[in-house]
């Protein structure tokens, strides 16, 4: 029964990949370095009020549902490894769901919970912010990768 959806589950998984890097791509060319521009204490409040901001339910859709759907694509992908681009197929799911879902809860999550215990106008908050600037945006790097190579992988599984 899955089968007859795999196209579209798949086409769905082509659009949320693509959603979230395009997402993480402008976070790692323009709004980190824009905020890394600002005094820490500023930078701080402005990641702050983006990491409050960010929780809606598009953009958890988006990277945590396409996550999920990921899921279902892998044991697509493994009980029909006979057909033409499981192998596409598996490849974005599982580049997605590591390199998205689970490098954010693992990595950026934490990072974004250190900077938002830390005092922005203190000198360890200078440093948190540091540290969060070149960690932060080395895992945000590669959640964009992942996200387009996984969006790539998608679409040639349709092809």
């Amino acid at each position: 029964m899955i089968a007859k959806f795999l196209p579209t589950l798949t086409f769905v998984a082509a659009l949320g990949a693509g959603v979230v890097g395009g997402v993480f791509f402008a976070f790692s060319n323009f709004v980190m370095p824009a905020l890394a521009r600002l005094p820490a204490a500023g930078g701080i409040a402005a990641m702050n009020s983006i990491n409050v901001t960010v929780i809606t339910p598009t953009f958890m859709t988006a990277l945590f549902g396409t996550g999920l759907l990921c899921v279902v694509l892998i044991a697509a992908a493994i009980m029909g490894w006979s057909q033409s681009g499981s192998y596409w197929l598996l490849a974005g799911a599982v580049i997605y769901l590591i390199g998205n879902p689970i490098v954010t809860m693992i990595f950026n999550v934490p990072l974004n919970d250190a900077l938002a215990a830390v005092d922005p106008a203190s000198s360890n908050g200078a440093a948190v912010w540091a540290n969060h600037l070149s960690q932060w945006v080395m895992w945000n790097h590669v959640r964009t990768v992942t996200a387009i190579v996984a969006m790539a992988c998608f679409i040639f599984a349709l092809l």
